[in-house]
């Protein structure tokens, strides 16, 4: 690719990102998927024409810069992290209250910013999900800005780009340890999902991400405890991460396993305890209730399910298919790792690749961002599936057009319909084999 092919095409991945950051209301999905499918084209073309590496990194970095100074404009999700990071620098317990049940002039938060903030919440009804390392994030962003709402998303978009940074530099170790391409790693990271979900949107997939590859750093290593603590705090920040635990038992001897359970289990002890409380445990107890059971947005498995249900029931009869289709997950993890040939620290991102992918296929609620650490686990792979279900998840950004999030079961079908031929071509071409080659 020539030097000013590069600098028109990076200019106009930066002017497309500018327009998503600072001119795009998720309401307008027209605007949103012209400049996704554009920006997705661009990074196509750059990853495929051989993109240098010291330019895709400079790329990553000043494309994620443009959002610092915006609000979110693709999710309101913020607004609940805010609310949290009140409570936490009040000394409040989050995981303790709903948000409608400290709506009163003697509640924990300033009449008027409480009376402010609580109509933007998307689920004032809901104790918090927000595991403790995010509540510190969370606590620490509104104790520096406690009346601006810039200010708080600006702290909270520093720590992701630290975290992403650290993904960077992850990726890049990684690759040359297991005599990959360093290259590959721009794969996620000038991923348009990826800058848009986890810098634009702030989601703390951007820390479990760099979290979990640095586990997989230690243990190449043989820093196993080290590795434990790193397990730790990636559960501390989203829970999904526990399922890595089945695919390590044959990776480690019953030593190296017993320290690396124990550092966890003390790391998880010293996270949790500043909130330690029966509420804690029954609250976050009936948020994952309601999750498997009442929430559903932008599944597979689960809809085609759920119609059957409707057609021989009668009605949704997601209070069971839910949860069987979360047992159904825990059985296939203990099959995937009782069934791996050969287990190595170079498979571990492969993987752990297939069993995400399992428990998002089989989930009742499948949001956008959810799907990035795949991308990352995709880089040490030849399968294309991670990078094109990126692309195809924005088609449930279609949703966002009203605030009542009505999807539209067609574009839905369509996703992951054009997922299952990329799944079936992977298949096809032997990109499922264990042993990663050199792009």
């Amino acid at each position: 690719m020539k030097p000013a092919v590069r600098i028109l095409l990076l200019a106009g991945s930066a002017a497309l990102y500018g327009v998503l950051a600072y001119a795009t209301p998720r309401t307008e999905f027209g605007q949103l998927l012209g400049i996704l499918l554009l920006a997705f084209g661009l990074y196509g073309w750059a990853m495929r024409a051989g993109l240098p590496l010291r330019q895709g990194l400079v790329a990553a970095l000043v494309l994620r810069l443009l959002w610092l100074p915006a609000l979110p404009a693709l999710s309101d999700d913020y607004h609940r992290f805010r609310w949290d990071g009140l409570l936490v620098a009040q000394g409040v317990n989050p995981y303790q209250f709903r948000p409608d049940e400290l709506l009163k002039p003697t509640g924990p938060l300033p009449a008027q910013l409480a009376a402010e903030l609580y109509p933007r919440l998307n689920s004032p009804h809901y104790y918090s999900v927000y595991p403790p390392v995010c509540q510190a994030a969370f606590g620490a962003a509104a104790r520096l800005f406690p009346t601006s709402a810039l200010g708080f998303v600006v702290v909270l978009r520093l720590l992701i780009l630290g975290a992403e940074l650290g993904t960077a530099l992850l990726l890049l170790a990684l690759l040359r340890r297991f005599n990959l391409p360093a290259q590959q790693a721009l794969w996620y990271l000038l991923n348009p999902l990826v800058l848009v979900e986890l810098t634009g949107n702030l989601h703390f997939e951007a820390l479990v991400v760099c979290l979990l590859l640095l586990l997989l750093w230690l243990a190449t290593r043989g820093q196993v405890a080290r590795a434990g603590a790193a397990l730790a705090l990636a559960v501390a920040t989203k829970l999904l991460p526990l399922l890595v635990l089945p695919l390590l038992v044959r990776r480690l001897d019953w030593g190296q396993l017993l320290r690396f359970l124990s550092v966890l289990a003390i790391g998880l002890l010293v996270l949790f305890a500043p909130f330690l409380s029966i509420e804690l445990f029954r609250n976050i107890g009936r948020s994952l209730t309601l999750y498997f059971r009442n929430f559903e947005f932008n599944a597979s498995v689960y809809y085609l399910l759920r119609a059957a249900g409707q057609w021989y029931k009668g009605y949704n009869d997601i209070a069971r298919i839910g949860p069987a289709l979360a047992c159904a997950t825990a059985v296939g993890s203990l099959l995937l790792a009782a069934r791996e040939r050969q287990p190595a620290w170079a498979t571990l991102p492969r993987a752990l690749l297939l069993l995400l992918t399992l428990y998002f296929l089989l989930a009742t609620t499948v949001h956008p961002w959810y799907i990035t650490p795949l991308i990352a686990l995709g880089v040490f792979t030849r399968l294309h599936y991670p990078v094109a279900w990126s692309g195809l998840a924005v088609l449930s950004y279609s949703a966002y057009r009203t605030s009542a999030y009505t999807e539209n079961l067609w574009v839905v079908g369509l996703e992951y319909g054009l997922l299952l031929a990329v799944l079936v071509a992977d298949a096809r071409q032997g990109r499922f084999s264990a042993q990663p080659q050199r792009a």
